[in-house]
């Protein structure tokens, strides 16, 4: 399969998305005037501390939660509806893929049944849906364990097999939440290049949610989050030296907020 690099076409618009709660009678502004674009093919992290307003942003693109102000626009259309039922529901199924830090398996399902819930959500026939399931496990590389159950798997290949679930569908835009949280450094690579891999083979586009500047390595462009804004931009340039770009660009933002 041919690799699909990063294009200039928008795959989502996001203009002064903003974001309050209430809490013990006060206002709190989780996400205030957020604009940005995400590209197709496009691997874009998001870093920031705990209350930084990236999980929130994570939220209100999968439509998991609605916004006080602002617009979301996919391939340039906005849906008036999108965040209310049923169109939220169409929406997330339709073009949102999720990986969550825990990896959400079904422990009585094998590797390969697992993989395949989202198609009998959409009543995929059962030929294509086996023919699907067999691509993606080969994709992921867990062919001699698609028979296994979780249990028998080790952490990262648990993580392998959310990430098949979450692209199984194929769409254009994942939504990752500390996808490599609970895992080690080896595993958090080997997960990670998995990912990428998946990226340019299918072509979708990835918004990754980070604390980890090694995690935001792997991405083409990071977003530094800070007090429900963002505060700065960064594009990876592939060496050595982005590590330590990131994590001074991320202190020199901490550092100025004190």
């Amino acid at each position: 399969m041919n690799s699909l690099s990063t294009t200039e076409e928008k795959v989502l618009s996001i203009t002064n998305l903003s974001k309050r709660y209430e809490e013990a009678g006060h206002k709190v502004h989780a996400l205030k005037h957020t604009s940005l674009h995400l590209k197709q093919g496009e691997f874009l992290a998001i870093m920031g501390t705990s209350g930084s307003g990236k999980s929130t942003f994570l939220n209100l693109v999968g439509a998991l939660d609605s916004p006080n102000e602002g617009t979301i626009a996919l391939n340039g259309r906005v849906h008036p509806d999108m965040f209310k039922e049923p169109y939220a529901t169409q929406y997330r199924s339709e073009n949102i893929g999720f990986i969550f830090q825990s990896y959400n398996l079904l422990k009585d399902l094998s590797v390969e049944e697992n993989i395949a819930l989202p198609l009998i959500l959409k009543n995929i026939p059962v030929k294509e849906m086996k023919a699907r399931v067999a691509e993606m496990v080969g994709l992921v590389g867990l062919s001699d364990w698609r028979k296994h159950r979780p249990v028998q798997l080790s952490g990262g290949q648990q993580q392998r097999v959310a990430i098949a679930r979450a692209l199984i569908t194929k769409p254009p835009i994942i939504l990752a939440d500390e996808p490599t949280g609970n895992l080690d450094f080896n595993t958090t690579t080997e997960v990670l290049r998995v990912l990428g891999q998946m990226k340019e083979q299918l072509g979708q586009s990835i918004i990754l949610v980070t604390h980890d500047p090694y995690v935001a390595t792997f991405a083409d462009r990071v977003l530094f989050f800070h007090d429900g804004q963002i505060a700065a931009e960064y594009i990876c340039r592939k060496d050595e030296q982005d590590m330590d770009r990131i994590l001074s660009r991320f202190r020199a933002i901490m550092g100025r907020a004190q």
